[in-house]
């Protein structure tokens, strides 16, 4: 399991790059595809530059495949991967579709152009805590109108969704859930409406961008978020890739095919934080997980 975005945080991976040679070569052929000292802004900030989408974007799929380049290898037989949002790119990496540095380009650009889309038409976004899915889809349709929609974005747990799209409408929409029951609507600090409508502006630009870059078919099958299914075609992933712009994260849906391709499987997660290990355990009751994002993580499942 790879995360995404909004898990960055200044000091990220610097203390692997200390300890792991793959992890420090990783962070370095990174930064050369680039032109950017990424790992300096990771390392070192300031935080106000590292939480821009398209320094945010490539840092975190930077540790996630940096981890995977120290323990990779030793991990065995992967039933599936999955990434949430920008971290289906990172699973690709893990999946051998992708080259990381060609995958580092490939999200700096997609959070150039979700910037741009989010300038172009201003949006918000904003997580109904304590709601099912259904309901929080109803509140937004019932939201929308002529002056702008919201729609169901990321689909993280049975009772934690997040909403997005135009401002009023959100709000409007998060009211409404609010009435129906939700214990908390919290609004996020994010430069766009994600995986809305409302990132339209972006299909072509990441098509375009997405047309250049060799994809190789998945070694494993990785779980699309557009779809809640397994992608075993480099063909499939480019197509899906550019549909999860404007389509909501099927998170819930992942982790439970995640669960049918591998039943019993252990569930590891490679980046920064553990957030993706915390959904799980309310999608697939007794699911074992690990979290793999510092260096004392790494060294303890190594050993």
């Amino acid at each position: 399991m790879c995360p995404g975005q909004g898990a960055q945080r200044v000091g990220m991976g610097r203390d692997l790059a200390e300890r792991f040679p793959a992890a420090r070569e990783t962070f370095e052929a990174i930064d050369d595809a680039l032109g950017v000292a990424l790992s300096r802004i990771m390392w070192e900030g300031p935080e106000h530059e590292l939480v821009l989408t398209h320094n945010a974007q490539p840092a975190i799929l930077a540790h996630s495949v940096a981890v995977w380049a120290v323990v990779g290898r030793k991990i065995g037989a992967v039933g599936a991967a999955a990434g949430h949002s920008l971290g289906e790119y990172s699973a690709y990496v893990a999946a051998g579709t992708l080259e990381a540095s060609a995958a580092a380009a490939l999200v700096r650009r997609r959070g150039e152009l979700m910037y741009a889309a989010g300038r172009e038409r201003s949006g918000a976004m904003a997580a109904v805590l304590g709601l099912d899915t259904e309901t929080v889809d109803r509140a937004c349709n019932e939201a929308s109108g002529a002056d702008g929609v919201a729609v169901a974005a990321n689909l993280n747990a049975p009772d934690q969704t997040v909403i997005s799209g135009d401002p009023a409408a959100v709000t409007r929409a998060g009211e409404r859930c609010k009435a129906l029951g939700a214990k908390r609507v919290l609004p996020l600090k994010v430069s766009g409406a994600f995986h809305s409508p409302l990132m339209a502006p972006a299909v072509d630009g990441l098509h375009d961008a997405l047309i250049g870059v060799p994809f190789g078919d998945p070694a494993f099958p990785v779980i699309a978020n557009a779809s809640g299914e397994a992608v075993r075609t480099g063909v499939d992933a480019k197509r899906l890739l550019v549909d999860q712009l404007t389509s909501p994260v099927r998170w819930v849906t992942c982790m439970q095919t995640a669960a049918r391709l591998a039943p019993g499987a252990r569930y590891i997660e490679i980046g920064p934080g553990s957030v993706l290990s915390g959904l799980l355990k309310r999608i697939v009751p007794g699911a074992a997980a690990v979290s793999l994002g510092t260096a004392d993580e790494v060294e303890r499942f190594l050993a």
